[in-house]
């Protein structure tokens, strides 16, 4: 085998040089020189986007174990976009004097999990999805409890991990039976192999979990709103996007690539988990008071949104997904980026405490409605664009029904998400929130936030790139 092909892996080792670069700065640099760290670190992981942003021609390399499609390269872009926005709100808390000195170790774990899901993404063969798996999770359980001030982001650290390694093992379970009925791991080849034995199907059953886990589709969801309550704000804001985002796209490339033929059994799973996982959510999320234990349900609920896009298993069923992520990248961050800003200067977390907010923070008060009126679907935000298409994609496969159930939760999840709304900008408070100095990095973050939920609806040209691309899934 000729090593030189795996320089064709040119996201994966470009984002290794960053990582070894913060690293060497990180232990190398002067006190007078940490304070450029994240200046560097963003422009780096900037550099690494715009470098890697251009898609190339399908190739794989090692056998198959690593596979290339161009639609992968506007998913990884996505998350690079993502995580640049993270470490921008993370800006703040990184600053602390309890936290600078881990600045690095911050940087360095946020990296390797996204490295991991670039592993997921372009796996060929169930031995590297699971190396990329667990690259991305135990990092992130890491992120989870790097708080170590506050006990409860140990203890959701401690729930992530266990959760996490409980899913993983069901799904190695069911890895070693696809391997015991077919004689192989790689995805081409067990493409023809699995015939819908009802040990394949049990196989499929157990794998899945994993995923599901990752996604949050109850009734692998109950870790959820517990360890985005403890975690740091920004880590709960990673954990809600990036790593679904990358699991939601393994998840649909796997179904079509390996289990295709088991499309009768997966098809009705997915409906159910989808119906369950979009009301169960919405109906929790309207008792919260918590807004962190809020957005967690929100994103439950958002997951099952998705799978509307997965259980068409077609083209525009992975266009509308990955469109889906892109805008949902932009309308949580923008939820979470302000509520990340309140909760560092004030400490206030719960729904109560936004009354009257908008006297004292009109623009956070603004960003907040725009992300609440996106996430709920209401046009003319790029939200509505987003949850249309995966309908449609759902609709054209003649999943009526179920995009009918769908449409009846939108108008559950607007009435809790309009909650906050009135609490913003009807209630009244005689202590609101005192005005809060965002400083440039968060405020960047949230322009970015803003002009994607406002401008990337609007502009068809980038639902018909990613169309495009997924002609080549």
């Amino acid at each position: 085998m000729d090593y030189s092909s795996f320089l064709q892996m040119r996201e994966e080792f470009s984002l290794l040089a960053v990582m070894i670069i913060l690293l060497v700065y990180d232990i190398f640099a002067g006190k007078n020189s940490t304070k450029y760290f994240q200046p560097v670190a963003i422009l780096l992981l900037t550099a690494h986007t715009i470098l890697n942003f251009v898609p190339r021609d399908a190739f794989h390399i090692a056998g198959g174990m690593f596979q290339y499609t161009p639609m992968q390269t506007v998913v990884k872009s996505i998350l690079n976009v993502g995580t640049i926005i993270i470490l921008l709100q993370a800006h703040k808390f990184l600053n602390e004097d309890a936290n600078r000195i881990k600045r690095g170790e911050f940087y360095f774990l946020t990296l390797s999990t996204l490295l991991g899901m670039y592993f997921m993404i372009s796996s060929g063969n169930f031995l590297m999805f699971f190396i990329g798996l667990e690259t991305a999770s135990i990092p992130m359980a890491t992120l989870v409890a790097f708080d170590k001030s506050n006990r409860k982001a140990a203890e959701s650290g401690a729930k992530y991990i266990l959760s996490a390694v409980f899913a993983s093992s069901i799904s190695v379970f069911g890895m070693s039976l696809i391997y015991g009925s077919t004689g192989t791991l790689y995805f081409t080849d067990l493409a023809t192999l699995i015939t819908g034995t009802p040990l394949q199907i049990m196989a499929f059953v157990f794998f899945s979990v994993g995923l599901f886990f990752k996604i949050s589709l109850v009734p692998f969801h109950l870790w959820t709103p517990d360890v985005y309550e403890g975690s740091q704000t920004n880590i709960t804001s990673y954990l809600s996007v990036i790593s679904k985002g990358a699991a939601v796209f393994v998840l649909f490339t796997l179904l079509i690539k390996v289990f295709g033929n088991l499309v009768a059994q997966w098809q009705p799973i997915l409906y159910g988990l989808a119906v369950i996982s979009i009301t169960v959510a919405n109906v929790f999320a309207i008792r919260q008071q918590n807004l962190k234990r809020f957005l967690a349900f929100s994103s439950i609920s958002q997951a099952g949104y998705i799978l509307l896009a997965v259980i068409s298993g077609s083209k525009m069923g992975m266009a509308s997904l990955v469109y889906y992520v892109l805008v949902y990248m932009f309308s949580n961050l923008a939820a979470f980026g302000v509520l990340s800003v309140i909760e560092e200067r004030t400490g206030k977390v719960r729904m109560d405490d936004y009354n009257g907010l908008y006297q004292t923070n009109p623009r956070l008060s603004f960003v907040m409605m725009l992300a609440l009126f996106s996430l709920a679907g209401i046009p003319p935000f790029a939200g509505f664009f987003s949850k249309f298409f995966v309908f449609s994609a759902a609709a054209a496969q003649g999943y009526y029904v179920l995009v009918f159930i769908a449409l009846l939760n939108t108008i559950i999840s607007l009435y809790y998400y309009l909650l906050v709304i009135k609490a913003m900008f009807l209630n009244k408070s005689e202590n609101p929130i005192e005005t809060v100095k965002s400083d440039f990095p968060l405020k960047l973050s949230l322009v970015v936030c803003t002009l994607g939920i406002l401008v990337v609806g609007l502009i068809s040209t980038i639902y018909s790139q990613i169309a495009l691309f997924s002609f080549g899934m």
